[in-house]
């Protein structure tokens, strides 16, 4: 899973038919601090996350299509939770 900020969202007059009534999201990979970590995606929403929420991503293609228990799901990564708080114990900022 990767722990990351909500950037934007995306809006699509024309897409794949399998992303029909899906939200797409701009993710920027952050670390546990809140730091950028990475180049930013998209990802489905299936949590209603909006613009600014810090989240957890599955990020591999077979893990997000046993979530919409599809087999031929076109989607690699699924903002699967919304995060209220990291807790990082006092010396361990790895």
């Amino acid at each position: 899973m990767i722990l990351g900020r909500i950037a934007g969202t995306v809006v699509s007059t024309v897409k794949h038919p399998e992303y029909v009534g899906h939200k797409l999201l701009v993710v920027q990979p952050i670390d546990p601090t809140g730091r950028p970590n990475g180049e930013s995606f998209l990802a489905v929403d299936d949590v209603q996350a909006g613009v600014g929420d810090t989240v957890l991503v599955i990020r591999e293609g077979n893990g997000a299509r046993q979530i919409f228990k599809r087999r031929d799901f076109p989607i690699r990564a699924v903002i699967v939770g919304i995060v209220d708080d990291v807790n990082i114990p006092e010396g361990d900022h790895r």
